[in-house]
């Protein structure tokens, strides 16, 4: 994608298409086409391209029709095989074909859930007796595409996007979206490990007892990868799940936060787990030992207290740091023991030997259990249903005014151009839009969930780190050390108070997590407690690395993470030999990847923005023209006693080049 234009795609384009098509011809002759039903196990009846069913769940299942979505299915087969011979010509209409395959396959997805609802609902009008109806009805529902349609449509996606990368506005538009690579390709290899740890260590689920044989034994176990995945993004799927979902998210969005923002000035925040606690404590001091007269005001107070407890965590290594030079990783991980101890302290017992003498310390509430004293009333938070319900607590209706205001921000941003409206005039309007539509609600049914509203906090966390990172001369100050602090003191940026700040708001951040466990009760009770699980703050790690330090991709990274640890409890229930430390596993491989930069030349993942590209050649040696015009001093010295920052503004060009497409 980094290639000159010409009329054709490029040869990298080309290639992508190629790759993506041959895998998808591959899915579609190798493995099930889609599973006409599955039971609560993974046994499934699986239809191949061929037209033949490998059944390895009831026996007397009665097939549904499947003639259409089979003629579908080789269409998309035509269709790939065409695609796969213009991408091999550097053809520039090979993005219709594979727009084509995509639509097809779409279509044969769509086609074949409308046939097996049909053919539910028919089962479970028959005469069957209660017990088979309610199995054969839950073994259709079980149904649906299988890896021979998914692949093919990704591919068909893929082979679209690298055909129109010849035209220069589509060039332009995926360009923005330079950043998503790494974590892309971290996110396709985990998933390939992943899938070849399935197919070594789950063995295939055969109900019938009868011998599979080594084709039937692939298609049962290539089965299961996509059963296995598909179970742990169910979550995205439905309400309650992913509701369940985003609960999990919320405190990993505040500790990516914390990582993304210290990694942005140059620093290493490994302690979130410290930052976290100390916010948990002193969000727990202020809800149960504040004065209860103050109602609901005492909430906000409990929330900077938890801000202020963590920043103080954060503001003592950044001290230290700007100081005496001393490393920030070592400090943060001592601060975390000691943040560890001060917890134990205060909620394991309710003595302590002070000097031969025995004192009391009234935190810990009675019993045996580690825990402090209930919040009052005033100090816990909502739960986000409680907060979106327009309805009744009997009739639930969930507002869909965030959802007009979401709109309008991106309407709004996409037609204003001024980078003032777009901040203010855009907010304004989504603020507007959504207090007119609060009241307009859609009934839903819910059995309860334990979000609550300090994913909104997080949410507005990501507005903070947005706009003073990329929005103010602090934030310019703040990245400018972070990429280059000798250049940014030689043009009179100080790096003592930056560090310090930085590590400040990082702290900040990871402590507000602690209104999560605390104050919004995601532990069954609002009140801090020993089982709080701290390790989330070295979690926040692997979800700011796969978000590449951006706030938009730390809420989508955390938002995965979370839909995997969701998912992971169904994935343990339903196979013997997967259990959730397939999510860790792959966790762990996405964060090993994107640190091997997803195996990607730097080429394509990090090119030189084009003003310092036109800076390198021999006439323009020192100098660039910027997009406006005007010539800027990139890489040359200033003279003597004129400030420069000279170094720091051309590493941010350049990461502001690749950063359009995080966001």
């Amino acid at each position: 994608m980094t290639e000159l234009h010409d009329s054709r795609p490029s040869g990298t384009a080309a290639r992508i298409a190629l790759t993506a098509c041959g895998v998808a011809l591959a899915a579609l002759l190798l493995t099930p086409l889609a599973a006409l039903g599955r039971s609560f196990d993974g046994s499934a009846a699986l239809l191949q391209v061929t037209g033949q069913v490998l059944n390895t769940g009831d026996p007397n299942l009665k097939l549904p029709a499947s003639g259409l979505t089979l003629t579908l299915a080789w269409a998309t087969l035509a269709l790939l095989v065409v695609t796969l011979a213009g991408a091999w010509q550097r053809a520039r209409w090979f993005w219709i074909t594979g727009l084509l395959a995509f639509v097809t396959s779409l279509a044969a997805v769509l086609l074949l859930d409308r046939t097996l609802a049909d053919s539910a609902a028919q089962v479970a009008s028959s005469t069957l007796r209660p017990g088979a109806k309610r199995a054969l009805r839950n073994f259709y529902e079980g149904g649906g595409m299988n890896l021979g349609l998914f692949v093919p449509m990704l591919a068909g996606l893929v082979a679209a996007g690298a055909g129109l990368s010849a035209q220069p506005a589509w060039w332009q538009r995926l360009n923005r979206l330079r950043a998503l690579l790494v974590p892309a390709a971290a996110i396709a290899l985990a998933v390939l490990v992943g899938a070849g740890i399935v197919l070594v260590v789950q063995p295939p689920v055969n109900a019938t007892g009868q011998a599979l044989g080594a084709w039937g034994g692939w298609l049962s176990r290539t089965d299961l990868v996509y059963f296995v995945y598909s179970t742990l993004f169910a979550p995205i799927t439905r309400l309650q799940p992913f509701l369940d979902s985003l609960k999990l998210a919320t405190p990993l969005i505040f500790t990516g936060l914390s990582v993304a923002f210290a990694f942005r000035t140059g620093l290493f925040n490994i302690g979130g787990p410290g930052q976290l606690t100390m916010g948990a404590i002193a969000a727990m001091l202020v809800g149960v030992y504040g004065p209860e007269g103050l109602g609901w005001f005492l909430a906000p107070l409990a929330v900077i207290a938890a801000g202020l407890g963590g920043a103080l965590w954060g503001a003592i290594p950044g001290f230290l740091k700007a100081r005496f030079g001393s490393s920030e990783v070592i400090n943060t991980i001592m601060l975390n023991y000691i943040a560890s101890g001060i917890f134990i302290f205060l909620i394991g017992s309710n003595t302590f030997p002070f000097f031969g003498r025995q004192m009391n310390l009234p935190i810990k509430a009675p019993g045996d259990e580690a825990q402090s004293y209930e919040l009052h009333q005033g100090a816990r938070l909502p739960t986000l249903i409680q907060v979106l319900n327009v309805g009744t607590p009997e009739q639930m209706k969930l507002s869909l005014g965030w959802l007009f205001a979401l709109v309008t921000y991106l309407l709004a941003n996409v037609f204003l151009k001024s980078q003032r409206q777009r901040t203010l005039l855009a907010a304004g309007l989504a603020l507007l839009v959504g207090a007119l539509t609060w009241r307009v609600g859609v009934p839903v049914q819910l059995d309860g969930s334990q979000l609550n509203a300090s994913f909104l906090i997080a949410l507005a966390c990501v507005g903070i780190f947005g706009v003073l990172m990329w929005r103010t001369a602090t934030g310019y100050a703040l990245r400018a050390v972070g990429l280059s602090p000798k250049a940014a003191e030689y043009g009179g940026i100080s790096v003592a108070r930056n560090t310090i700040l930085a590590m400040t708001i990082a702290g900040m951040f990871a402590g507000l997590a602690g209104t999560h466990y605390v104050m919004g009760g995601a532990l069954d009770s609002y009140r801090l407690k020993g089982n709080m699980p701290v390790n989330v703050g070295f979690d926040g790690i692997a979800v700011a690395l796969m978000g590449q330090n951006t706030p938009v991709g730390v809420v989508a990274s955390a938002l995965l993470f979370g839909t995997l640890d969701t998912g992971g409890v169904d994935a343990d229930l339903k196979l013997d030999a997967i259990n959730r430390d397939i999510v860790t596993v792959l966790k762990a491989l996405v964060v090993l990847f994107i640190a091997a930069g997803g195996f990607l030349s730097k080429r394509i993942t990090n090119p030189p923005p084009p003003q310092l590209a036109q800076a390198s050649g021999p006439a323009q040696r020192g100098t660039a023209e910027t997009p406006t015009g005007t010539p800027a001093q990139l890489a040359s010295p200033a003279p003597a006693g004129q400030p420069n920052v000279g170094r720091a503004s051309a590493e941010i060009a350049r990461e502001e080049n690749t950063r359009e497409g995080g966001q």
